[in-house]
């Protein structure tokens, strides 16, 4: 396995390349980095493919962007990296934040894919029950609540309180321009462009995910005409790191069938 670095839109950019064969590109999920897929890579590539994991901008070693990002942002700098790699197309895996922007790319560029596969994707967004939707209501008024001088130094703590009860915890984990992304990230409910993408698409998902519930695999599976859905027994969200054999095991089973 080789660690390299190439310049996407002046963004110094870092990724993990192993094996030889069909390219396979991994998007790691929000937080992570390439790192957290070494042991898959290392596996499918033994599996004769060639398997590239980048991290993604803001993530890993590659440079955090100046200004706050969305999907589509995510979903064009992906395809700028497709086309600096020369990869006419690939074998596109998209994992939790990774699949968001695999969901986008499918639906913007499907030239550019050979087929899909989303593990624990996130894009699905929820209905808010009655708390959360009175912390929302609260936010919306952030700026006049805490417009008074003594009480500004409150402001991110009540942010942060914020979305931790609407279960966004990764929102703390990030600073910056990366805060903003987080939020626009979130924002966009993707479930519309789903019914849209006709490539082969593979879904999996862990048996035992509470972060991104089953109900979501299952809407996937029902939008996207062209999937199929693998539940893994007994993993949470992160299969990857749970059981990488299996999951490796899940993923080429599908790209060989």
């Amino acid at each position: 396995m080789r660690e390299q670095k190439i310049l996407i839109n002046g963004l110094e950019t870092n990724f993990k390349i192993a094996g030889e064969g069909e390219p396979l590109l991994i998007l790691h999920g929000w937080a992570g980095s390439s790192d957290s897929f070494v042991e898959v890579q290392k596996i499918l590539a033994n599996r004769k493919f060639k398997v590239i994991c980048p991290d993604l901008p803001g993530f890993g070693k590659t440079i955090t962007p100046d200004i706050p990002w969305t999907v589509k942002d995510y979903s064009d700098f992906i395809l700028k990296f497709i086309e600096e790699m020369k990869l006419k197309k690939v074998i596109l895996f998209g994992y939790s934040f990774g699949g968001r922007i695999t969901i986008k790319l499918a639906r913007l560029h499907p030239e550019k894919l050979k087929k899909l596969i989303l593990c624990a994707s996130a894009g699905i967004k929820k209905a808010y029950n009655t708390r959360q939707k009175i912390f929302l209501y609260l936010a919306r008024f952030g700026n006049f609540l805490f417009s008074p001088r003594f009480l500004r130094r409150f402001k991110d703590l009540a942010r942060n309180i914020f979305y931790s009860l609407i279960r966004q915890r990764d929102y703390q984990k990030v600073e910056g321009a990366m805060k903003e992304t987080f939020k626009k990230v979130v924002a966009e409910d993707l479930t519309p462009q789903l019914s849209r993408i006709k490539t082969k698409t593979l879904i999996i998902w862990g048996e035992k995910d509470k972060m991104l519930p089953l109900t979501d695999a299952y809407l996937i599976k029902e939008k996207i005409s062209q999937s199929t859905l693998k539940i893994i027994p007994k993993a949470s969200h992160t299969p990857h790191l749970e059981n990488p054999e299996k999951l490796a095991e899940v993923i080429f089973k599908f790209l060989r069938s």
